[in-house]
């Protein structure tokens, strides 16, 4: 394909997907937890909740997978989920922009050859009518 022929906006969008950088599918949570302990104030306190806790959670083969993560980890990771996000933002951008293109494509009057133009003109009959022709009436 000649690069010339590539509209300037699908030339834009595909250069700003070549940028390599750290990102991530899924999400990270943050959440408190009960303990197992039957006499431990959690247990009945919402406050007195033991965390907070991270997670990272993303679904790998259909499977929900979650690791726990520091707090560190955790702001590290958002980061890269939001990344993430913005990469597939910018994807779908591209794919619109491409589509576009192709629909203009499409627009464009295809010239046929003055022969295959003609309605009828095929070079062979279908089976179809050739079955139907040689039927005894």
């Amino acid at each position: 394909m000649d690069d010339e022929a590539v509209p300037a906006p699908v030339q834009q969008l595909a250069a700003g997907l070549a940028g390599a950088m750290p990102m991530r599918r899924g999400s990270v949570s943050e959440r408190s937890m009960k303990c197992g302990r039957k006499e431990c104030r959690c247990q009945d306190d919402r406050e007195a909740r033991h965390g907070p806790y991270y997670s990272l959670t993303r679904i790998e083969g259909g499977k929900t997978r979650s690791r726990y993560l520091s707090a560190a980890q955790a702001a590290l990771a958002r980061q890269q989920v939001e990344a993430g996000q913005a990469f597939r933002k910018r994807v779908e951008d591209y794919w619109q922009a491409c589509e576009q293109w192709a629909d203009a494509q499409l627009a464009e009057p295809v010239a046929a050859s003055g022969d295959e133009a003609k309605k009828g003109a095929s070079k062979r009959p279908s089976k179809r009518r050739q079955l139907l022709r040689s039927r005894p009436s």
